[in-house]
């Protein structure tokens, strides 16, 4: 695989009704009454840069090509200038290889390690502040309308966490509309994903908006500053470094994006306040997610 793909750019959106992604199982409800529901699948992928393992990484197992190489872009393993040669995924073994035309070595940084499909990723390296740093983020706009047609939109597409629960999603955006909805077990997996399919396919970051369904925190901030994007949406709440990172790189930090409601906490001077707000209806209760009420 070549560094960029001069074909048309697939649009991504997610695939609830993929076998692959999704297990029946039975137990009981709350009356002792029998009930079959869907879960997530969880799998093991092992990551490999030319002939050194990186990490192994637990995710539902699309795109792990994208995965692979969004991974290694968000960790500063690889620089959006560098000749990757191939990706090669073998599903039988469960591992991604990237290849690169250059040599690397990230021994001495490195310890064998899992990432876990917690929240926390725990496996940010110090140097990515430094990296961010640097960063000047393109000059951009977000209009009210634009947000609230995108939430909307992104709120009723089909997805695996309407199917099954226990998923996170992120939506790359252009205006209002949904470019890449990806999903997986770990908000951090998603948006690696989105990282991934944007360099192999050379999509320009500078008007885009990321969404997540996740908490905005400093590890969120980090990844959407390497890509270069400069807009930052959630449904969901911050934290307080991620704040802090957002307004010292100037990233477009809006949280809490729930029906005619949202607050901006950092680069608020790129929002264009240009819907009435009379016109928009609040959100409906199935697009609910767990613990968002103690965001309000």
């Amino acid at each position: 695989m070549m560094k960029i793909d001069k074909s048309p750019v697939p649009l991504i959106i997610p695939a609830p009704d993929d076998p692959r992604l999704t297990q029946s199982v039975t137990g009981t409800d709350q009356t002792g009454t029998r009930v079959e529901i869907k879960v997530p699948m969880e799998r093991p992928l092992t990551l490999y840069l030319n002939a050194q393992e990186i990490v192994t990484m637990m995710t539902i197992g699309d795109y792990p090509e994208y995965l692979a190489l969004g991974y290694l872009l968000n960790q500063n393993m690889l620089k959006y200038n560098d000749a990757v040669t191939e990706v090669e995924y073998d599903d039988d073994l469960q591992v991604v290889v990237v290849r690169t035309s250059h040599h690397t070595n990230f021994e001495a940084k490195l310890k064998k390690r899992t990432q876990t499909s917690g929240c926390a990723q725990g496996t940010a390296f110090g140097d990515l502040l430094e990296a961010v740093e640097s960063v000047a983020l393109p000059k951009a706009e977000l209009r009210t309308s634009w947000l609230y047609q995108m939430t909307q939109t992104i709120n009723t597409m089909p997805s695996l966490y309407l199917e099954a629960g226990a998923i996170h999603g992120c939506v790359l955006c252009r205006e209002s509309e949904p470019l890449c909805y990806t999903e997986d077990v770990g908000r951090h997996n998603a948006v690696d994903k989105i990282a991934g399919w944007m360099y192999r396919h050379g999509v320009d970051p500078g008007d885009k908006i990321l969404y997540t369904t996740g908490r905005l925190t400093s590890e969120m901030v980090i990844k959407t500053v390497r890509m270069g994007i400069p807009i930052l949406v959630s449904r969901s709440g911050f934290t307080a470094w991620g704040v802090d990172l957002a307004r010292q790189v100037g990233l477009t930090l809006v949280g809490r994006a729930r029906g005619k409601r949202f607050i901006a906490l950092a680069g608020e001077e790129r929002i264009v306040y240009d819907q009435n707000l009379a016109y928009v209806e609040e959100e409906s209760a199935r697009h609910k997610r767990k613990g968002e009420s103690g965001d309000d």
